[in-house]
């Protein structure tokens, strides 16, 4: 418990110096640009493929469980955007991009901290938090949003194709995926993928900006950061069910 709570001091005290105003806006903006491409470019390959496999696979269960004549033949499409937009794209991917963004976030600056790269940067008098944090939680609360809407997008004609190899017309799928559409879904998909995005990002950095020892420690780092990240965004995700759709 102790620990816990020293990890959460620690955290706050980080926090607060990576939410301070750039010292060097051009700078700034560049590794921006970098960390776009790094967080959110690199990781369109993944997301594509877990999107559209997740789709058909949702699409061909769903279409299992309602042979029964009493149901429609369009609640298969209903069902399938209901479970991509609700959960599976926002909560599964998230997971996800924490084992791939989170663990080269903490390696990275965690490598960083044991070479001495950020106490080179505090002599210098640069702050090592907002330098390398900021731009990364930037580009993760920006990009995140558009690769879930990507992904949903993908899962959709993912379970399209599943349709067809469980017998469901092209015309009943279609018809069920506009059937009964609520925009507040996407609106509380977009709001759950920015906190989750911003939980990466910041509990990712922590574990790296606190690394101490030599390569080994990286390492543990890199895990303990996917392993913290993933267990609260399924407290959060709980949280924010409860909170929005309640």
């Amino acid at each position: 418990m102790r620990k816990l709570l020293k990890q959460l001091g620690q955290y706050f005290i980080m926090m607060s110096k990576v939410f301070s105003m750039p010292e060097m806006k051009n700078i700034f903006f560049k590794k921006l640009s970098l960390e776009l491409e790094k967080i959110g470019l690199d990781s369109l390959g993944i997301v594509t493929i877990i999107s559209f496999f997740i789709g058909a696979v949702v699409s061909i269960q769903t279409a299992f469980n309602f042979e029964s004549p009493l149901f429609p033949k369009y609640l298969i499409g209903y069902a399938t955007r209901e479970s991509l937009i609700l959960e599976f794209c926002p909560t599964m991917l998230s997971l996800i991009l924490a084992g791939k963004v989170g663990s080269n976030i903490a390696s990275e600056i965690g490598s960083m901290r044991i070479t001495e790269q950020i106490d080179a940067l505090e002599i210098m008098g640069v702050n090592s938090a907002s330098f390398l944090i900021l731009p990364k939680l930037f580009a993760a609360v920006l990009f995140f949003p558009i690769l879930i809407i990507l992904g949903i997008s993908i899962g959709i004609v993912g379970g399209w194709i599943g349709c067809q190899t469980a017998g469901i017309t092209a015309a009943d799928y279609i018809y069920g995926i506009k059937y009964e559409f609520n925009s507040f879904y996407v609106t509380y998909c977009l709001i759950k993928t920015t906190v989750f995005a911003f939980i990466i990002a910041t509990v990712s950095s922590y574990f790296g900006y606190h690394t101490k020892g030599g390569a080994l420690e990286v390492g543990k780092a890199s895990t303990r950061a996917v392993v913290y990240s993933s267990i609260i965004i399924l407290i959060f995700n709980f949280i924010l069910t409860d909170l929005l759709l309640a």
